[in-house]
């Protein structure tokens, strides 16, 4: 299973936390997908706290936390 964590606006109709089964070799890019979320609206990609690539491969259990680019002044 893959917890999956929004924040900011990528929350919208996706909620905060949603959980997934978990596919072997599946990746952030491909998990971008599954959820319809182009690579441009994610500024900071995190694997169970730590900055990781968009390539890289998730395992069972991993918290991946994905924030947009941030604005405002």
């Amino acid at each position: 299973m893959l917890e999956i964590r929004f924040f900011a606006t990528l929350r919208n109709n996706r909620g905060n936390i949603v959980k997934i089964p978990f596919y072997q070799d599946i990746t952030g890019v491909q998990l971008l997908k599954i959820f319809n979320i182009s690579q441009d609206q994610v500024s900071i990609f995190l694997v169970n706290g730590f900055h990781r690539s968009l390539d890289t491969k998730l395992c069972d259990d991993d918290i991946i936390s994905i924030f947009p680019p941030v604005g405002g002044g």
